[in-house]
């Protein structure tokens, strides 16, 4: 499955399934086919998103310095990081707020 998050306020973000699932489910929602992000959620919506990449960036982090503390060498990041995952979808969410428009994906 695609994901198309579209709003009235900005340019469509497009996800393969499994990104679009968890985004959705970082967002405390079940993945679904259609849904909606109403302007009341999206102020929260923002928050979690930008939690999780906090927190995915720490636990990077503590892995990178487990790993030389250990001797060994660090990990690297393989592929698109959560963060640059999150970013155009959080723009989208901006956007959206300011416009007072709501997020759709599916319909």
């Amino acid at each position: 499955m695609i994901y198309k998050f579209k709003s009235k306020a900005g340019a469509d973000v497009i996800m393969l399934g499994p990104q679009g699932d968890q985004m959705l489910r970082l967002l405390g929602r079940e993945p679904s086919p259609k849904g909606l992000l109403p302007v009341e959620e999206l102020a929260l919506a923002m928050q979690q998103l930008e939690q999780a990449v906090k927190d995915d960036e720490a636990a990077f982090a503590a892995a990178q310095a487990e790993a030389l503390a250990a001797g060994e060498p660090p990990p690297r990041r393989e592929g698109v990081s959560l963060r640059q995952r999150v970013w155009p979808l959080v723009e989208l969410m901006r956007h959206s707020l300011k416009a007072e428009e709501p997020v759709l994906w599916g319909v």
